[in-house]
């Protein structure tokens, strides 16, 4: 018995012991996470320097105050990378700063959407306007990193590097097949021909109508680049699209010959020159200050501003709750957008939207208040990387809609999609279901059978029903007529810079663009701009943030892998009819 209690005391001792070297252990990693991301104190340039922009890593919105949300669980590092809102802002203070000389673009490749891409380079675009140097420098330049360093007064690359430029592609994946093995029946009951959202589960292959409008939109995308790179580059856009065609780019005497790059050179070289552009001598090295830093150097000649623009974030896809920084809960932007409309010191609002759409019930939520607040004060919507379906609907009703010439947005459609599971169940498993109902429909939605004809005919009429609400906000909002809304509709999506000659938004421009707009509706010249919804307490966000991200992460699954488990999550976690994008893309 002695023995007994000796070993069981040490036992409990040992998990004593335990645990609370545990505990001190996760103190001491989660002081190490705050301190990777905890806010700078005030940064102070009392000299020269060269802003240094790395665009290395994925670009958000704008930056969380969650500190797991940039970081890698794998390499157990903090990525620091600002959002666009602090990129953009960023360089538009560096404009008008005494303190900086130039930019240096050092991006081999750019994780971010082209309408993000194009935002940055227009910002690059009126940094040089102030007569300001940009150089640009990269071993090797992605498609994303050339079209950004395009706008450069000069772009250098290394001796045996290689310039990615030849064309767009898109590629959709389709997964009728893998459902066919598993004896799962993709149920997808939509209004309008466009609308391709669910087919990746119904077909092998695109639709007609979906081959159309995606080759209507890339086509549109890579006519827009090539012509703004033949600007920038001093080129005719048919020495842009013979680069491109001929992938001279992979060999670097040929991109230097074609006018690509302006020079192949090693970085330490890129660095002299930064020195003689600064004033330093050749033994001193330039004054660099990364975007990260930068972001911390107060803007000058600060004066209290009593007037306030509201620039509100609405990024990721719809559903009704409150959501998060990665996606739009009703209630926390309807609550944002009201908070906005009752400060009598907000004189504007600028919504800016990225979002596939997502629940259309939650849309309307926001639509409603987009609408209230459009009573008492200008609205204005700015647009990013994809503001379609239910992103659209949210959008319709304001003052103003700015877009980007390569924002994805329209897509005007309705959507529901059941999967019928009964065959899978009984077939690959060995799982059969019995059931009784009081009526006809109570067993409605369930996914243990197939779609009666008088079910399928209940759901097309609540779509309809909402194709019809969806297409009179668009046209009482854009002041169109509404047959025209259906034929502009369908569930077509469109490129920004055709969205504007069909009048679904009024100005091509970024978000400074819109928030300048607002000021101008609301007769201010002098003001400030105040974020909302407010971030969550960067505490809570940690300990909400210690779950999903970081179990994929440790999965043994790479970064692709992962995008399509939370694709496929995104899809079977939604419920109620969808006014969503009807695809995932990533142009290459």
């Amino acid at each position: 018995m002695k023995q007994f209690f000796k070993f069981f005391f040490a036992s409990v001792l040992g998990v004593i012991v335990g645990s609370i070297l545990l505990f001190f252990l996760l103190i001491a990693f989660l002081s190490f996470v705050f301190s990777s991301f905890s806010s700078e104190k005030s940064v102070t340039l009392k000299t020269p320097h060269v802003l240094e922009i790395k665009l290395n890593q994925p670009i958000k919105e704008r930056s969380s105050k969650n500190p797991l949300s940039n970081f890698d669980w794998q390499t157990l590092k903090a990525n620091t990378q600002p959002g666009l809102y602090e990129i953009i802002n960023c360089i538009n203070k560096a404009a008008t700063d005494d303190n900086i000389k130039g930019i240096y673009l050092h991006s081999a490749t750019v994780s971010a959407g082209l309408a993000s891409i194009e935002e940055i380079r227009n910002a690059l675009k009126r940094f040089r306007a102030s007569g300001k140097f940009v150089f640009s420098y990269a071993d090797y330049y992605d498609q994303g990193a050339y079209y950004l360093a395009s706008v450069a007064d000069s772009i250098f690359m290394n001796d045996q590097g290689a310039v990615d430029f030849r064309g767009f592609s898109i590629e959709l994946t389709f997964l009728r097949g893998l459902f066919d093995k598993l004896d799962i029946d993709p149920q997808l009951i939509r209004h309008g021909k466009y609308k391709s959202a669910g087919e990746s589960y119904t077909e092998y292959k695109m639709s007609p109508e979906n081959r159309l409008q995606l080759e209507t939109m890339v086509d549109a995308f890579w006519k827009h680049s090539v012509m703004e790179i033949a600007a920038s580059r001093k080129l005719s856009p048919e020495a842009v699209q013979l680069a491109a065609d001929s992938v001279v780019g992979m060999d670097p005497q040929k991109a230097l010959a074609s006018k690509l790059i302006d020079r192949l050179t090693y970085e330490d070289q890129v660095i002299a020159i930064l020195q003689n552009q600064t004033g330093k001598k050749a033994t001193e090295k330039p004054d660099l200050i990364s975007l990260a830093k930068y972001q911390h150097v107060p803007k000058k000649d600060l004066k209290y501003q009593k007037d306030r623009i509201a620039f509100i974030f609405g990024t990721g896809a719809i559903a009704s709750g409150d959501g998060d920084d990665e996606s739009i809960g009703s209630d926390k932007i309807a609550d944002a957008i009201r908070v906005a409309r009752n400060d009598d010191k907000i004189k504007a609002i600028v919504f800016r939207v990225n979002s596939p759409g997502g629940s259309a019930l939650a849309s309307d939520v926001i639509w409603r208040e987009i609408k209230l607040a459009k009573a008492e004060k200008p609205v204005v919507i700015s647009m990013g990387d994809v503001a379609a379906s239910g992103g659209y609907y949210i959008s319709c009703a304001a003052d103003s809609i700015f877009s980007d010439p390569n924002t994805i947005t329209g897509s005007i459609g309705v959507i529901g999609l059941i999967f019928n599971i009964q065959n899978f169940l009984k077939n690959k498993l060995g799982v059969t279901t019995d059931s009784y109902k009081t009526g006809e429909f109570a067993d409605l939605g369930l996914m243990t059978h197939p779609l009666s004809p008088a079910e399928r005919n209940k759901i097309m009429s609540m779509i309809e029903r909402i194709y019809d609400e969806f297409t009179r906000k668009v046209a009482e909002g854009r002041r169109l007529d509404q047959a025209f809304v259906d034929s502009i509709g369908q569930g077509r999506v469109w490129a920004g810079s055709d969205a504007l000659g069909i009048g679904l938004i009024d100005r091509i421009g970024g978000f400074t663009d819109a928030i300048e707009c607002a000021a101008r509706m609301a007769e201010i010249s002098e003001y400030k701009v105040v974020e909302l919804p407010e971030q969550a307490d960067p505490v809570k966000e940690l300990l909400a943030g210690m779950t999903a991200e970081a179990k994929l992460s440790f999965s043994g699954f790479d970064k692709q892998e992962r995008q399509l488990i939370q694709t496929v999550r995104k899809y079977f976690g939604q419920s109620g009819v969808q006014a969503i994008l009807p695809f995932e893309y990533d142009l290459k």
